[in-house]
């Protein structure tokens, strides 16, 4: 919840400061107990390396309008002195339509002190978060045996995506030109 209420801070001031805000929307979740030892057993993690060994116990998904948006919040994460970036994963070029990942450490006081915590964010568009959101749903429908067919729209959906995504930047850069 603090991570929600730091990026949403951020849309709050470019809203006071009457700037653009390359982040549009953000949503936070804490994976489930049961989703959490599903992983933990798949990946056969120790209970004792569970903090070690799960990046995405905690999760931000911060949506944007825009591709070129997704570099500008990526770089507003590095340059902040509350979290530090264990990895990245940039996507963007890649056919899967899952945008920017970062996992990070992040320090929250409790009430036995100080903890440092992983938490996975992931930085899309609001059109790649709608193909994102689809194509989980569908995996978790078929329990990862999804027919070829279905994946092989599913990718096409993920060019389109793509091609919209492109159209809009190419729009609004035609727009801010004039």
């Amino acid at each position: 919840r603090e991570l929600e209420v730091k990026f949403n801070h951020i849309i709050d001031e470019c809203k006071e400061n009457d700037v653009y805000c390359p982040i549009e929307q953000v949503e936070g979740r804490v994976k489930s107990v049961s989703s959490i030892l599903e992983k933990m057993q798949r990946k056969h993690i120790p209970m004792e390396r569970m903090e070690e060994e799960l990046e995405d116990i905690a999760g931000v998904r911060i949506i944007c309008q825009f591709e070129e948006d997704i570099e500008t919040v990526a770089s507003l994460i590095q340059k902040r002195s509350d979290m530090v970036i264990k990895s990245e994963k940039n996507y963007l070029k890649h056919i899967k339509q899952s945008g920017y990942h970062l996992i990070i450490y992040y320090t929250v006081d409790t009430i036995n002190g100080p903890k440092r915590l992983q938490a996975e964010i992931q930085i899309r568009t609001m059109a790649m978060n709608f193909w994102a959101t689809i194509e989980h749903s569908l995996q978790y429908k078929y329990k990862g045996d999804m027919p070829e067919h279905v994946a092989e729209r599913l990718s096409k959906a993920a060019d389109a995506i793509n091609a919209l995504d492109h159209e809009m930047s190419s729009v609004r850069n035609e727009i801010m030109d004039a």
